[in-house]
């Protein structure tokens, strides 16, 4: 590298801190309307990427012989909670657990190929991508970054955590879901006091990605349009939405309440649907419902979570969720906790 090179690059860096340094002042004192902190925010979001550049396309993977009926990768990908901090947690291991996930879902997704073709990858993020910083009132001393640090921090590792899918699988799609730990200023659960629910991190994280990944042709993007989504895989059905949603548990125990919401949902309260995921639990469950389908709840990355804990009395044994299905027969055919 010459030297005007190494000046363009100081140049540009130096460029990219003074306007994270500004946006972060706007998002600080847009307080007013909803809309002038979700401006602020992406108006950052488009100056960084002005400046560092956006990806380029991935070259797909190359073509594999044909192994029999398809198959398709679905990766439940949530409570990633960056920027949180316990005894064995930050938001450096949550990198390094994203990136163990999605390595870990090649591997698997090799492995299935051996017997059936698997060419397409779907990802469900499920909501609280970041811890934030205003949950409850103590959680400014238990995370190690700014919740404006956070958001950027999300995109940037979920971003290559998707451009690393999309160099081993023909095409990944991306279905989001909003988390309570998305919700911007004082309130309790997802609902705010201070902005309508519309505004929320997650949501805004979703598309902070989608469009700095807007040039990835393979790449389809489903932006959160309500606090639960209908994942379709060709005849497969599955509800997903974060869990947050679920208050009545009956005698305290969570995997009742899970169930009651769901069977009465299944019934015709929302939209036809199979099988469901959730997280918000931070610990695995798998439910039977009498209509054949399941409810799969997916941990979260966090180990030592206070909340997992003290609600559900569970270790907290950060893992995610990785699934093959049938798109023809519509159903699950191998499924896998991915520890971490």
């Amino acid at each position: 590298m010459s030297l005007r090179d190494d000046i363009n690059a100081e140049q540009r860096i130096a460029d990219l801190e003074a306007t994270l340094v500004r946006v972060q002042r706007q998002v600080k004192t847009a307080q007013a309307r909803s809309a002038d902190l979700v401006q602020a925010v992406y108006q950052g979001a488009r100056d960084a990427s002005a400046i560092a550049g956006t990806a380029k396309p991935v070259k797909p993977p190359k073509a594999r012989g044909s192994k029999g009926s398809p198959e398709v990768a679905l990766l439940h990908l949530t409570d990633t909670h960056i920027g949180a901090v316990t005894a064995s947690f930050d938001s450096a291991v949550a990198e390094q657990r994203v990136a163990t996930t999605i390595q870990k879902t090649i591997h698997l997704a090799d492995i299935q190929r051996k017997d059936h073709d698997v060419d397409h990858c779907v990802v469900i993020l499920g909501g609280d991508l970041i811890e934030q910083t205003g949950q409850f009132p103590h959680q400014a001393w238990a995370v190690d970054a700014s919740t404006f640090e956070q958001l950027f921090d999300a995109a940037r590792i979920i971003e290559a955590a998707i451009l690393t899918l999309l160099e081993h699988f023909a095409t990944v799609e991306v279905y989001l879901t909003p988390g309570n730990h998305g919700r911007v200023g004082r309130g309790k659960g997802r609902q705010s006091l201070d902005y309508e629910s519309d505004t929320n991190w997650d949501r805004i994280v979703g598309r902070i990605i989608g469009e700095r990944l807007d040039a990835q042709t393979r790449l389809s993007w489903h932006p959160c349009e309500s606090w639960y989504t209908i994942v379709e895989v060709g005849a497969y059905r599955a509800l997903a939405h974060h869990g947050d949603t679920i208050r009545s548990f009956g005698g305290n125990i969570p995997a009742y309440g899970i169930l009651k919401k769901h069977l009465a949902w299944a019934s015709g309260v929302m939209p036809d649907f199979r099988d469901a995921y959730l997280g918000h639990f931070h610990t695995p469950m798998q439910l039977a419902m009498n209509n054949g389908g399941r409810i799969f709840v997916t941990p979260s990355l966090v180990s030592d979570s206070a909340f997992a804990k003290e609600f559900v009395a569970a270790a907290s044994l950060p893992a995610q969720r990785l699934h093959f299905v049938d798109p023809d027969r519509g159903r699950v055919t191998a499924e896998y906790l991915i520890w971490l």
